[in-house]
């Protein structure tokens, strides 16, 4: 791997050092703008936590019904989590990060 380093001129200001933001942009961003980029990143937040509860599901070789069971939970919950209509919190979020790291654990607690 190759390093590079470059030197950054904060005096010029003709030329915007990297990493810097544009304060015209930000200035012209408008509260509707935030608005749509949080909703847009709740979204992608919401298929993050749906991949990850399909992965969990599919690692332990169950059907969504199957898991369900295992886990008691409804299957429309388990549904929706993974259709991203709903994002698993709380206790639901912890067991299934203790299911994708120590499946056989969990499931013997469960039952």
């Amino acid at each position: 791997m190759k390093t590079v380093r470059k030197t950054i001129d904060v005096l010029n200001h003709g030329v915007k050092p990297v990493g810097r933001f544009d304060p015209q942009r930000v200035d012209a961003t408008t509260e509707a703008d935030i608005a749509t980029h949080k909703s847009l990143d709740d979204a992608d937040a919401m298929l993050d936590a749906a991949k990850f509860a399909r992965r969990v599901r599919r690692r332990l070789g169950f059907s969504q019904a199957e898991f369900a069971e295992r886990i008691n939970v409804s299957l429309d919950t388990i549904r929706n989590w993974e259709q991203g209509k709903r994002s698993p919190t709380g206790a639901a979020k912890a067991l299934l990060k203790v299911l994708d790291k120590a499946p056989e654990a969990a499931l013997a607690a469960l039952h």
